[in-house]
């Protein structure tokens, strides 16, 4: 089968363009040439009606200016994921470790103010600090404001025009050079009805160390969404690849009033007895495993006031003995009402994760016309490749959602759901996932690579998405089970054109060995100075899980490296795809096209094994980065290790494409790779468009890039 096509949903393509799109008003937000949200829109669609800019001028597109973000501390090079928001003619965005809010001018990139909050330990304490995805906007009384949460878990409320904490906003914080206003603690309503600190013993709290390590720490990622008058905060935590415990609190989502500061509401994301969920729950894990943090962005319906939130999976994912069950709210898509924090619905896109599969992109809302409905729609994209529907208002899917057998755990102890939930419509991303390396995706550009490469693959057990890493030593036949992933991550976001129905996913396909679970006789040790009672250990190159008595091999085991397959002299034992986009149509779940993105690596077309010959497109290193403007679909490319693509003079590049066939249009010189996401704005009369740049071979790392017509 041919994945790169544009067979495909031809004739449900032809009728979307032949035929006027009825009720397509987009969601608040980028009005007048604005980008009041980190996604352009409420709905994060990350779209703008402009049209300045367009095939027949965008060949002329120059560099208006260049922010640099390297001026604002450390650390950016690979991380710089701030999205700016055009509001009131001056952008605003986040830079650097400290997440300090900076104010440029839209015309000339001067900075005009920038906010740092002070020094805590807490903030020292963030494993999150420098992943700041951006500020949120809203008008107040006729005033503009700026609310960020920080790394140490503080809110605050800027004056968008000076930068200054509003007056009579939030409470004092008791810490030095903390001012009397602006600002709003919010560990204290987080933690205030959670049973590990109302047993606490060991002190009073204390505003600059945060909650006591010994039961957990709480940051933030992305910014809060401003709705109908709320701040919606959401809550991040340690990433799963360096989690420290067991034990955390659980990262609630809370509810601000947007003109005073005062706690509204919080939605309890681990659920208490006698709450909805609570029995997904099969031990006491509820009242010491926390997490389920929010850290992609949200999305809103205004008119219907409501937030939609993805979350990620309770405290540490590699084993789950210590939390059985599904584990509601964690791999969920809720839809909360903002005024109150209350479920109106939910779904859970995976159940019990172990797979590091957390959401990681932010719910996009349009409104869909399927089978001569009108359908207020929100579509969920996944690492996985698997992309959800749903009515948004309801929840109910717009096409059926089977739950399927997936493989089940052999640890020991541990603990998986026996089934998962799959979209029978659309088509995952890259259909590799749904069955695994089955004989279509195994590597066969020539007889001898089949061979070997069938040989390799007889020795392990392939699956799907849900592959459950096996205990060392086992006793099967087979040296290790084997899973795929085809989808997108937090460098690559999806967008879509609320105009047409028409989303544009980047997509990648991995395909991987789980690493082993290897007993430790429960010993634990504590790996830092943020680990409690239980913690996570690293022992030369092997590392402890937490007080599950298993640690994860990560050396060479008999004949595989975990978290590695086996190659042929380099090459994959698999048809790999670095890098595509694919088009679908989501008023019929159809795909109008997929193609791959950039050149097939040069150590692949140049292996001497290959010589001779035609190696099929695999796209190139990085990942496609988007906007939808107008006519146009944009796309650079990101390549953390600087080898985006580019032209014959090495020099990095953005696509105009057809938003209809993907086929580009025209292309302009960046002065740096693209990264993360670009976002576009009209200021006195003319269209700019913003790269998110930055490359650690680069010299100008964690920019900004604004380009406009002579």
């Amino acid at each position: 089968m041919n994945r790169f096509r544009l067979g495909c949903g031809i004739v449900a393509l032809a009728a979307l363009v032949s035929v006027p799109q009825r009720g397509s008003a987009q969601l608040t937000g980028v009005r007048n040439g604005e980008w009041r949200y980190l996604g352009g829109d409420a709905g994060h669609t990350r779209f703008s009606p402009l049209t300045q800019i367009n095939a027949s001028n965008f060949s002329q597109l120059r560099v208006a200016w260049v922010w640099r973000g390297d001026n604002f501390g450390p650390g950016i090079e690979y991380t710089s994921r701030s999205t700016p928001v055009y509001a009131d003619g001056i952008l605003y965005t986040v830079s650097g470790q400290r997440r300090q809010v900076v104010a440029i001018d839209p015309a000339t990139g001067e900075t005009l103010w920038t906010f740092r909050e002070p020094e805590t330990t807490r903030y020292l304490r963030s494993p999150r600090a420098d992943f700041g995805k951006g500020v949120a906007y809203a008008e107040v009384d006729g005033r503009g404001v700026i609310y960020i949460s920080s790394p140490a878990f503080f809110l605050w409320a800027l004056d968008a025009k000076t930068g200054r904490p509003l007056e009579n906003w939030g409470s004092p914080v008791p810490l030095k050079n903390f001012p009397r206003s602006g600002v709003v603690d919010m560990i204290p309503d987080l933690v205030r009805d959670w049973e590990p600190w109302l047993k606490w013993k060991g002190g009073p709290y204390d505003p600059d160390y945060g909650i006591p390590r010994q039961l957990g720490m709480v940051t933030a990622s992305s910014p809060p969404i401003v709705v109908n008058g709320v701040v919606v905060v959401l809550a991040g935590g340690e990433p799963t690849y360096d989690q420290t415990r067991i034990e955390n609190v659980p990262h609630d989502i809370q509810g601000y009033d947007a003109r005073t500061g005062k706690h509204l509401w919080k939605f309890h994301v681990v659920p208490r007895p006698g709450e909805f969920g609570h029995d997904t729950w099969l031990t006491d894990a509820w009242r010491f495993s926390g997490d389920m943090h929010s850290w992609a962005p949200a999305s809103a319906d205004p008119q219907r006031g409501l937030v939609y939130i993805v979350t990620n999976s309770s405290t540490y994912q590699v084993y789950t003995g210590h939390r059985p069950g599904d584990n509601l709210f964690g791999g969920s898509l809720l839809a909360l009402d903002v005024k109150t924090g209350r479920r109106k619905w939910h779904f859970q896109i995976h159940r019990s994760d172990q797979w590091n599969y957390d959401i990681p992109t932010a719910p996009i809302l349009m409104d869909l016309t399927v089978g001569g409905r009108r359908i207020p729609a929100v579509v969920q994209n996944t690492k996985q490749g698997l992309v959800f529907a749903f009515n948004r208002e309801t929840g109910e899917p717009i096409w059926p959602i089977e739950d399927r057998p997936v493989m089940q755990t052999e640890v020991p102890g541990n603990y998986t759901a026996k089934t998962q939930p799959y979209p029978t419509r659309p088509e995952p991303l890259d259909p590799i996932v749904l069955n695994g390396i089955t004989e279509e995706f195994v590597m066969d550009w020539t007889p001898e690579l089949k061979r070997r490469s069938m040989e390799i693959l007889s020795k392990f057990r392939i699956g799907g998405l849900y592959v459950p890493p096996l205990p060392w030593p086992h006793k099967n036949s087979f040296i290790n089970n084997v899973g795929c992933q085809g989808g997108l991550n937090i460098y690559h976001p999806p967008v879509a054109d609320p105009t047409t129905g028409i989303m544009y996913a980047p997509h990648t396909r991995n395909c991987n060995a789980p690493a082993f679970l290897v007993p430790t006789n429960g010993v634990d040790v504590e790996r830092t100075e943020f680990a409690g009672k239980s913690a996570e250990s690293w022992r030369g190159r092997e590392r402890v899980t937490p007080t599950t008595g298993t640690t994860v091999a990560a050396w060479k085991q008999g004949e595989v490296t975990q978290g590695r397959l086996p190659t042929i002299d380099g090459l994959p034992v698999y048809k790999p795809l670095f890098q595509a986009v694919a088009a679908y149509d989501m008023n019929t779940g159809a795909t109008l096209w997929d193609l791959p993105v950039g050149q097939t690596p040069a150590r692949i077309r140049n292996h001497p094994l290959l010589k001779g010959v035609n190696v099929p497109n695999t796209g190139g290193t990085g990942n496609a980065v988007l906007l939808v403007t107008g006519s146009l679909l944009l796309q650079t490319s990101e390549d953390l290790r600087g080898e985006a693509e580019s032209n014959e003079q090495g020099q990095a590049l953005l696509h105009a494409r057809d938003k209809k066939t993907g086929q580009i249009l025209a292309s302009v010189p960046l002065p740096m790779p693209g990264q993360y996401g670009m976002m576009t704005y009209m200021h006195e009369g003319k269209q700019h468009i913003v790269v998110q740049g930055g490359s650690a071979r680069r010299d100008q790392p964690g920019s900004l890039v604004a380009l406009t017509l002579p």
